[in-house]
C-alpha cells in the first residue's frame, strides 16, 4: 500500500501522503477502512516516527483520514482533491455576512474546504467549536464578537493559522486579520451627515452590548458630545414610542423593522419627523420607505480581500473601508 523509493528526490513524508492518496483513488481504501499504524509503517520503512506523523497530519488536516484514540487512523473521506481545509467561524448569518461568505469562497482556490460554524454569541459554543477542532484544519477564520475570553480559547491554536474577523479586539491585535474600526466609522459617518442630524432635538442608539461592538458606541457618543447633541442608549424598543424630532441609529435589522412600525402607528412621517440611519447596506434597504440612509463596510471586499489573505500566507491586519449612504431616511 505504502510505496518509499530513497533514489527519489521527493521527501518521503509526502510518498506516505501519495501512497495513501493512490491508495484510496485505486480503490484499494475506502472510506472507514484503517491505515497502516505509526510502529508498521516505521519498522518497515526505516522511517523516523517525526516524518510519518507529518504525513499523517497532512492528510487528517485535509480531513482525508481521522485517528481514533487507542485504534489508529482511518479513512474519513474519500475526496483527496482537497488540499487544504479552512474553518469559518461567524457569530450569525444575516444578508451581508452572506455576502461576505459567497465572496470568500468564490475567490479561494477549488481544492480549498470551508467549513462553517455559528456560535450565536455564545462563548461556550464558541470554544466548544475551536477546542473540538484543534489540529483540524489549515487555518481558522473567527469572528469574535464581543465575547469575553476569547483570547485564551484561540490562543490554543497556532498563531499562523488564525484570522481575525470584523471586530479586532485589543488582546487579539497581534493576530492577523481584517477588520472594521467602528468607533472611526461611525464617527466619521455621523459627522459627514452633521448637517441634517443637527435638525433634530434627540439622537438614540439602539445598542445591545451583547452583540454590538463597543466601539460604536464609543463614536456615537463621542459625536454628540463633540457636537452638543442630547442623546440616549437603548438596549431595545419595547418601551419607546417615536416622537417628532428623534434620530435613530438602529444597528440590528429586527429592530428597524419596528422602528418603522412604531413611526407608522404613530402616524408621523419618516425624515421629515423621525429620522432613522442603519446599519449594513442590504437591497431591502435601498427599497423600503424610499430608501434607508445606512452607515455599511463592503462585505464583498472584505470576504475578497481575506482569500487572498489566506491564498498568499499574508500575516497583515487590514482595515476594511465604511462609507455612509445617503437616503431619504435622513
Amino acid at each position: 500500500m505504502i510505496t518509499i523509493n530513497t533514489d527519489l528526490a521527493i521527501p518521503k513524508y509526502k510518498q506516505i501522503i501519495f501512497s495513501i492518496e493512490n491508495a484510496i483513488l485505486s480503490g484499494d481504501l475506502k472510506k472507514g477502512d484503517q491505515i497502516p499504524s505509526i510502529n508498521a509503517i516505521k519498522s518497515t520503512y526505516k522511517l523516523s516516527r517525526d516524518t510519518i506523523l507529518m504525513a499523517l497530519n497532512d492528510l487528517k488536516n485535509r480531513g482525508i483520514i481521522q485517528s481514533v484514540i487507542g485504534k489508529g487512523y482511518y479513512v474519513k473521506s474519500e475526496n483527496v482533491a482537497i488540499k487544504q481545509k479552512i474553518l469559518l467561524l461567524f457569530d450569525e448569518l444575516n444578508t451581508f455576512k452572506e455576502d461576505l461568505y459567497n465572496a470568500f469562497i468564490s475567490n479561494l482556490d477549488a481544492s480549498i474546504k470551508v467549513d462553517i460554524y455559528f456560535h450565536h454569541f455564545n462563548p461556550n459554543m464558541f470554544r466548544n467549536i475551536l477546542e473540538n477542532n484543534i489540529g483540524d484544519y489549515h487555518y481558522y477564520v473567527v469572528m469574535p464578537a464581543n465575547l469575553k475570553d476569547v483570547k485564551q480559547v484561540i490562543e490554543k491554536l497556532p498563531s499562523d493559522t488564525v484570522y481575525i474577523l470584523d471586530q479586532m479586539p485589543k488582546n487579539l491585535q497581534h493576530y492577523s486579520g481584517i477588520f472594521q474600526n467602528f468607533k472611526k466609522d461611525i464617527f466619521n459617518s455621523l459627522s459627514r451627515a452633521s448637517n441634517a442630524i443637527k435638525k433634530y432635538k434627540k439622537l438614540y442608539l439602539v445598542f445591545t452590548k451583547e452583540k454590538q461592538p463597543l466601539g460604536m458606541l464609543e463614536g456615537f457618543k463621542l459625536f454628540c458630545d463633540q457636537n452638543n447633541m442630547p442623546y440616549d442608549i437603548l438596549e431595545n424598543l419595547d418601551e419607546k414610542q417615536p416622537e417628532h424630532g428623534e434620530l435613530y441609529i438602529i444597528p440590528d435589522d429586527d429592530n428597524l423593522l419596528r422602528i418603522i412600525k412604531k413611526i407608522k402607528d404613530a402616524k408621523l412621517k419618516l425624515a421629515k419627523d423621525v429620522g432613522i440611519i442603519s446599519y449594513n447596506d442590504t437591497l431591502l434597504k435601498e427599497i423600503v420607505e424610499g430608501g434607508i440612509t445606512t452607515i455599511s463596510t463592503d462585505f464583498s471586499a472584505m470576504g475578497m480581500r481575506l482569500a487572498r489573505m489566506i491564498s498568499n500566507r499574508e500575516q497583515n491586519r487590514i482595515e476594511n473601508t465604511n462609507n455612509l449612504i445617503l437616503r431619504h431616511s435622513l
